[in-house]
């Protein structure tokens, strides 16, 4: 799979966030909102999901982001336009459950801002009036705001630092939602600990809360087990049951702990690679 385009959307602060158009005609031409695909940058190299963020059928494209933040995707940043990665998968995962719900609110943070931008263009396509919530650190590290203003009824932006939008968290804001409006979906993308605190408010409310789980996974098939997360006292497996869930029977104590369970060898490759 060749990389067609490539971009920077954030290059500063120690992070960079990168866009790139990979050929995929096959994928471009089934994949829809909420699946991911998993790539391989060489024949050795870890797999690496990555949500769908866009397609475009006609040129046979798809649109991915990251985080350049781990070994991996930091190698996948070093790749310039005309590479290709060695192998790719998809699209996988369930599909977003698109339809007219009502009104709803989409909730993104950080580069899972990426994953809700084709959620909310489906379900507005498909009638709903969505609200936007976005957060980030700072007004630098915001990325996709234009391209969802433009699917969306109502906007909100949030920024730790108040450097743009409203200072506080994203969770500040549907709090004060909920409590002045019934809304009939609420969407979630983020870091672990702003879905947990998102599914805490909405289920003060009672709201219908779906989140988006990045998991830490290997096979991406259902096999390896590694994606396991317990939703509702049952054991799910991200790759083939999710990656969503309803956030409110999510055990949130054992996502945490799962996802950090490489966190030291990591850092260890990644400081190898330094010298």
């Amino acid at each position: 799979m060749r990389i067609i385009a490539k971009d920077t959307l954030v290059d500063t602060q120690g992070v960079r966030i990168t866009k790139i158009s990979v050929a995929s005609r096959h994928i471009a031409a089934k994949a829809q909102p909420g699946q991911f695909v998993v790539l391989m940058k060489d024949e050795t190299s870890e797999r690496i999901p990555l949500t769908v963020v866009d397609t475009d059928k006609t040129a046979g494209t798809v649109t991915l982001i990251f985080q350049e933040l781990g070994f991996s995707t930091k190698r996948f940043g070093m790749m310039n336009t005309g590479d290709s990665f060695y192998a790719v998968v998809g699209p996988l995962g369930h599909a977003t459950d698109i339809k007219r719900y009502g009104n709803v609110i989409l909730v993104g943070g950080g580069v899972g801002i990426a994953e809700i931008l084709p959620v909310a263009r489906a379900l507005k396509k498909a009638g709903n009036t969505v609200t936007t919530i976005l957060g980030a650190r700072n007004k630098d590290l915001l990325i996709l705001e234009n391209e969802l203003r433009a699917s969306s009824d109502h906007f909100h932006v949030t920024t730790d630092d108040g450097s743009y939008g409203r200072k506080g968290f994203t969770t500040d804001v549907l709090k004060e939602l909920l409590s002045k409006n019934n809304y009939d979906l609420i969407y979630v993308v983020g870091p672990v600990p702003m879905m947990r605190k998102a599914a805490l408010t909405t289920k003060e409310f009672n709201a219908r809360t779906v989140v988006s789980l990045n998991t830490l996974m290997v096979d991406a098939t259902g096999m390896c087990g590694g994606c396991r997360v317990t939703v509702g006292s049952e054991a799910k497996f991200a790759c083939v049951d999710g990656p969503e869930f309803d956030a409110h029977q999510v055990d949130w104590d054992e996502l945490t702990k799962r996802n950090r369970v490489y966190d030291h060898k990591e850092k260890h490759l990644c400081n190898l690679h330094k010298k």
